[in-house]
């Protein structure tokens, strides 16, 4: 007898959660179940009767048991956290699908690719960028991405496959050189040879509203949403990591903010915020050990039908092009126009690398014009006490001249 699903065991880890990872026909005629170990991504293949061909096996037993793992498989030890999850109705319509498919068998006595096969690749490729150190999001989008090219038509497994697929859509440039720079992961993952499709992009300047736009938005906005839509504009964080943000990390007694998960490997940062971020923030209600405890597609779903309403309620579709990542490059155009300090601003949004910076300094410029045709308020400080006032004023030091020291600030 071979033995059931429910009690089949990795030889590698002895788990029982196993996953079917498609069946090999052999040249005798024999048909071999293949599994893959959701424990430790381990492969073994499990042989029917001696002489007996079993396309699939069918017992209500192994159904169930094959369609519990997969509705929980991709929210457990890998730690991806997906928009999607595998039911049981979808897993039961693959199965079917493989039965009616069927197999055919290759010179070498190998099976050709099915859809069982891809998923199961699709799991190991989930598992192999956890222990690479992709971040969460990045490898959240790359298994999206997965899911998107294999709906519209594509075998992973084949490169030429997933060119074609990417050429017909009619998306921008930019778009399908994201999924071109994915599957570079994905064939250096399963060892695939290709050559990269000729996409090239322009690098555009980002959408930059003025801050009583910003304002207007956060006034129309619910307790919830405008605290957000606040807190991005005081801090130039990133919508996913104010998602992160704990009630531990805020300081009420220095009015500071601790940032302490960022994304895509930033560093952590600590900001000084106004009081008036601080009052909204601790009205918001405590539910758990997150500060918004909705959802960051709930959030956006509010802002998005908010800001449609005020666009056309105030006739400015500028408010149409504002969104989370535009309170991000706001902030750190301003900041530099403030500081004339590219250093601080790299440290405030959590970059590594400059590179990713230098492109403040230019939207600063073609804002806020040349520092050449600007005009100033100036000061003349003749002591200590008239230095230090101008100084809270704002006013920047220029030179001294005749024991006098002169300051100035943009009008």
């Amino acid at each position: 007898m071979v033995e059931s699903a429910a009690v089949l065991r990795c030889p590698e880890c002895g788990c029982a959660g196993l996953y079917r990872d498609g069946i090999r026909s052999l040249a005798n005629g024999e048909s071999v179940q293949r599994w893959l170990c959701r424990n430790c991504g381990f492969r073994f293949s499990e042989k029917g009767p001696q002489g007996s061909t079993q396309p699939l096996q069918k017992t209500s037993d192994l159904l169930r048991h094959v369609s519990i793992i997969e509705t929980k498989s991709l929210k457990g030890e890998l730690g991806i956290v997906y928009d999607r999850q595998v039911c049981v109705s979808q897993t039961k319509a693959m199965i079917n699908l493989a039965e009616v498919a069927g197999k055919t068998t290759t010179d070498a006595g190998t099976s050709q690719t099915t859809q069982q096969d891809i998923k199961g690749k699709i799991v190991e490729f989930a598992w192999y960028l956890k222990k690479e150190g992709f971040a969460e999001s990045t490898a959240k989008r790359y298994i999206q991405s997965c899911h998107t090219l294999t709906s519209l038509g594509a075998n992973l497994l084949d490169p030429e496959s997933v060119k074609g697929a990417i050429a017909k859509q009619k998306w921008q440039d930019g778009t399908k050189l994201n999924y071109v720079n994915f599957y570079d992961t994905l064939a250096k993952f399963l060892r695939l040879k290709w050559e990269r499709p000729r996409y090239t992009t322009t690098a555009k300047f980002p959408f930059v509203p003025l801050e009583k736009e910003i304002d207007l938005l956060i006034h129309g906005l619910g307790k919830k949403t405008s605290t957000m839509v606040q807190l991005l504009k005081e801090t130039g964080m990133r919508p996913g990591e104010a998602q992160r943000l704990k009630w531990i990390d805020i300081d009420t007694e220095r009015n500071t903010i601790t940032l302490n998960l960022p994304e895509k490997h930033g560093r952590s940062r600590m900001f000084n915020v106004s009081t008036e971020l601080i009052q909204r923030i601790l009205s918001l209600p405590k539910k758990n050990d997150s500060v918004f405890s909705k959802s960051q597609n709930s959030i956006a779903s509010c802002f998005g039908s908010t800001r449609k309403r005020m666009a056309r309620e105030y006739n400015n579709p500028r408010l149409l092009r504002i969104s989370f990542r535009t309170l991000r490059h706001w902030k750190a155009t301003t900041e530099y126009h403030k500081t004339k300090d590219i250093l601080h601003v790299k440290e405030m949004l959590g970059h590594r690398s400059i590179d990713n910076t230098l492109i403040y300094i230019h939207l600063e410029k073609a804002l806020f014009g040349d520092p050449g045709q600007q005009e100033f308020h100036v000061r003349v400080a003749h002591n200590v006490e008239e230095t230090c006032e101008f100084v809270k004023a704002g006013f920047e030091y220029v030179c001294e001249m005749e024991a006098s020291k002169i300051f100035r600030k943009r009008k």
